[in-house]
């Protein structure tokens, strides 16, 4: 956005310079006369990046959710109680935590004070004020309602929050005995398999005929032992590029379209999606975002790349005439029931309270979702481990147990 600095004259005779962050002159120049200055100079002088309260590259650029959920809270309570809204954000600011959230409020003040709209403000922060956000504070600030549509948001961010809180921890688990896994199969290759090796060889001599188990354990053992510095380093590096990768559109492309067909794990994504559409599109709805505007900014915040393409392919269907329920029903990424109850909403006029009542529903299911696939990845691991453990100890045991016959005879 470009940066205007300005000279302007007070309605006592005093001139000001100061620079402000509008989308042209115009709208500086409103900006100026809504604050009784009458501007003498306007001139453009850079445009500058997005920015996020000037933080530096090793500083944590991310904001807690659960800070800024208080902050929403906070801030719906200031203006209900008829605090001005600088007033209430400088002491949000004085008040905050989090030294990002200071930083950017820091910012958002000084913006407020040029002429900006807190909307347009919070635009400017887009890591820290997604497009839900921002939205429905500027359908809030349009309605004159900010501090009932600030308590809906903080109520919709408190559910997104702790959907992902509970995906996260029922994660944790597999993840754990993944990492175990792996550990323990380097481990024992390295340091136990060898030792044992030396231990057979001892007994049953250098010509001895070990099992074919053995053998391949023992070779095995011993690539990696005899190349460790290269197979790591090729490991952490082949995950670092997958994890590149899936985070570039393509690779995102492809990581959610086999999300949706993998078994199991395509009945969580689709709850997960559904369930968030229903959350945010019913949020920006309640807050009196037009509906073509809250498809596009829904279908950036589910989080699958296909669900967006359907989104916005519904959004165009909309645009030419078409019900929401009805382009939805054609979509077979939406289960069937999201379209009845889109059609009960319209056919109602209260769409925004029908879709919260899908996305708690949704929001249930995914709960019962990932404790399923839990349940089903706890004991896959702990086969694989049992499996690993059991193959190693049957090219230990049976070479054991014929050495043992062999000296009896």
């Amino acid at each position: 956005m470009p940066l205007f600095a300005y000279i302007a004259i007070d309605e006592q005779k005093n001139v000001i310079h100061g620079t402000t962050e509008l989308v042209d002159r115009a709208s500086v120049i409103a900006a100026l006369q809504k604050q009784q200055l009458r501007p003498i100079s306007i001139q453009e002088t850079k445009a500058k990046k997005q920015r996020n309260g000037d933080i530096t590259l090793f500083q944590n650029n991310k904001i807690k959710a659960d800070h800024l959920v208080i902050f929403t809270r906070q801030l719906s309570a200031m203006i209900s109680a008829g605090v001005p809204l600088l007033r209430a954000l400088t002491s949000l600011q004085e008040h905050a935590e989090s030294q990002v959230l200071r930083r950017v409020l820091s910012e958002v003040i000084k913006d407020i004070e040029a002429g900006t709209s807190l909307a347009d403000a919070l635009h400017k922060y887009p890591d820290t004020f997604n497009d839900t956000y921002v939205n429905m504070v500027r359908a809030g600030e349009a309605a004159g309602i900010l501090d009932d549509i600030l308590k809906r948001l903080a109520h919709q961010q408190e559910k997104s929050a702790a959907m992902r809180k509970r995906i996260k921890s029922a994660m944790t688990y597999p993840i754990v005995l993944v990492v175990i896994t792996v550990l323990a199969f380097f481990g024992l290759m390295l340091f136990v398999i060898p030792q044992i090796g030396k231990i057979l060889v001892d007994l049953g001599g250098p010509d001895a005929q070990l099992p074919l188990i053995t053998r391949i354990m023992l070779g095995i053992s011993d690539f990696i032992t005899g190349y460790w510095y290269i197979i790591l380093p090729v490991m952490f590096g082949a995950v670092y590029l997958l994890y590149r990768f899936v985070r570039t559109p393509r690779g995102k492309r492809i990581f959610d379209t086999i999300l949706l067909k993998l078994p199991g794990i395509k009945t969580v994504t689709t709850k997960i999606a559904v369930a968030r559409f229903a959350r945010t599109f019913s949020a920006l709805m309640s807050a009196g975002v037009a509906v073509l505007e809250a498809l596009v900014v829904t279908s950036r915040a589910v989080g699958n790349t296909l669900y967006e393409d359907s989104i916005k392919q519904a959004a165009f269907e909309v645009k030419n005439g078409k019900p929401l329920s009805e382009a939805i029903e054609r979509d077979p990424l939406f289960p069937a029931i999201v379209a009845q109850m889109l059609a009960v909403g319209e056919e109602t006029g209260q769409t925004d309270t029908v879709l919260v009542k899908v996305a708690e529903f949704y929001e249930e299911e995914v709960d019962l979702a990932i404790e399923g696939v839990s349940s089903i990845i706890e004991p896959v691991m702990i086969v694989i481990m049992g499996s690993m453990v059991g193959l190693i100890a049957a090219s230990v045991m049976t070479p054991i147990a014929s050495l043992s016959q062999n000296i009896k005879g």
